[in-house]
């Protein structure tokens, strides 16, 4: 586990509320954290999608993909 020291500088409003509803414990940040870091790797995800598609890539049939997805688990 890897420590680090943060201090924030949050609105009074802001620092109350997120105190009272027990997001500012290690494990709530952390939680918060780990949504915030899936959100941002779906929206990278999309943003490549839409290169592809703007660039005219054609998209594969679903089963072209399963094959491909088979032949990579048996190691092929």
């Amino acid at each position: 586990m890897t420590f680090i020291d943060l201090k924030l500088e949050l609105p009074d409003r802001l620092a109350r509320e997120a105190e009272a509803a027990g997001l500012l414990t290690p494990r709530a940040l952390a939680r918060l954290l780990r949504d915030g870091v899936r959100r941002e790797a779906v929206r990278r995800m999309g943003e490549g999608a839409e290169r592809v598609r703007d660039a005219g890539v054609p998209s594969l049939p679903a089963d072209e993909i399963q094959r491909e997805v088979d032949r990579i688990r048996k190691g092929g």
